[in-house]
């Protein structure tokens, strides 16, 4: 059964195969040869979770408990979330020539979010050359800049480790305090937001802003011009805000130089869109910045690449849909009409993303007794929108590092139901009222 065009069958398989992995990296985390010290099974699959759905969230720490082989595997999780897991299977089948069924492509293709069957082979392709291609040359630039501290071999792991978890917006880091030692290199600070920003955009939108580029393409689609002129207002919006909230704050940026202001609060404001790497304690920010944060993690990045939330796609709907009402017109940007379909997808999307993070920070609240509801609030809003920012716990780890067993499985649904979507979670995990397809019913009028 379809709903809003979509296969309820087709994100039923996606959620448990996401599943399946999560549960598949945690039995291979679980080896005493992957990790330093204790690590029970929960907190394993709490690790490869927040590994595979892209959030970064963190319980035990990558840089110190963890062995190279486990710091591997956890790049391999993230590479496979990135892409999708129908992505790395369809790859293999392609590799030994076996045919793909009909269900196989449209899994790839839901995956990836292309409109059509047409030409879906030659699209996914193109997207695995484009995130090879995009991750070598990040992978390259982070090692000459970490050359510069490290020997060269250490420097060659830790460039595409980061080039790798940058592009994939997952902010795994192997530093163990993050990149907070660089809080004043411009050069990585570049380097890794934009990274972020081009994984953030989605595989379609770069693949047609290339062949726009190459002049292969006369014009780019609505969806690439709402994109990228979203992404750009969204980015300066929150790199102002975080200025103007921290400008005296002098226990995160306060004391900074001008430029350092900019460049730290810039590079908070990308890695809200998803990405979890920090350059400064987050616990630092002031309230007001933390809710922002909160909010601004929620919207997310653009649909079909490695961002999480409700997707600033929505936004932009919802908020065509505001400003139409108010001018009574038919909503549209750019000459073009948006659907009412897609207007009624965008409100299930954003209703549902409210209702259940602030149910889930409720919960928290209720369990997590010692912790401020903001910051409860912050690390909800994290695990939904799959971005690993948090205000820590007092260490190096996310706060939920110090959470009860519960409050950590809330964490951990919350972080792969934000990686295959909320609407996509929702339609998978609720059976289709079927009786109600066939009945007519009478309207009825609500007064608002």
């Amino acid at each position: 059964m379809k709903q809003f065009g979509l296969d309820r069958r087709t994100f039923k398989i996606f959620l448990i195969g996401y599943i399946v992995i999560a549960l598949g990296g945690a039995f291979l985390l679980s080896f005493k040869q992957t990790h330093n010290g204790d690590l029970d099974f929960l907190d394993a699959f709490f690790m490869s979770t927040s590994a595979v759905s892209l959030s970064g969230l963190l319980v035990k720490n990558t840089a110190t408990d963890f062995t190279l082989l486990g710091q591997l595997i956890i790049l391999a999780l993230v590479q496979i979330g990135g892409l999708g897991y129908m992505g790395i299977g369809l790859f293999v089948y392609i590799l030994i020539r076996k045919k793909v069924g009909f269900s196989g492509k449209n899994l790839l293709k839901e995956s990836l979010l292309y409109p059509t069957m047409d030409g879906l082979f030659k699209f996914f392709k193109k997207v695995l050359l484009f995130i090879v291609g995009i991750e070598i040359i990040g992978g390259i630039l982070l090692t000459l800049r970490f050359a510069l501290d490290m020997d060269f071999k250490q420097a060659l792991y830790f460039g595409f480790f980061h080039s790798i978890s940058a592009f994939n917006n997952s902010g795994f880091s192997i530093f163990e305090t993050s990149l907070m030692d660089y809080k004043f290199d411009l050069a990585i600070n570049l380097i890794i937001t934009s990274l972020v920003i081009i994984g953030g955009l989605g595989y379609f939108v770069l693949i047609e802003v290339y062949f726009f580029q190459r002049k292969r393409l006369q014009n780019i689609s609505l969806h690439t011009r709402v994109v990228l002129l979203a992404t750009l207002i969204l980015i300066l919006f929150s790199t102002i805000v975080t200025f103007c909230f921290e400008y005296s704050n002098e226990t995160s940026i306060g004391s900074f130089s001008l430029i350092d202001k900019l460049l730290n609060s810039y590079f908070i404001a990308v890695n809200y869109r998803t990405s979890g790497f920090n350059m400064i304690d987050i616990s630092s920010l002031k309230d007001a910045s933390l809710f922002f944060g909160a909010l601004f993690m929620v919207i997310g990045g653009a649909p079909g690449g490695t961002a999480g939330g409700m997707k600033l796609t929505t936004l932009v709907v919802l908020l065509l849909y505001a400003y139409w009402s108010i001018r009574e017109g038919r909503v549209r940007i750019f000459g073009y009409e948006i659907s009412q379909e897609i207007i009624s997808k965008a409100f299930v999307i954003a209703i549902g993303s409210a209702v259940y993070i602030v149910v889930c920070a409720i919960l928290l609240s209720l369990m997590e007794t010692e912790y401020p509801f903001i910051a409860l609030l912050f690390e909800t809003s994290s695990a939904f929108a799959t971005t690993g920012l948090s205000v820590g716990d007092g260490g190096n780890l996310s706060l939920c590092a110090t959470f009860n067993d519960f409050s950590k499985s809330i964490i951990i649904i919350m972080m792969i139901s934000g990686r295959i979507g909320v609407f996509a979670f929702f339609l998978s995990v609720f059976s289709q009222d079927k009786k109600g397809i066939h009945l007519q019913y009478p309207q009825g009028r609500i007064n608002l």
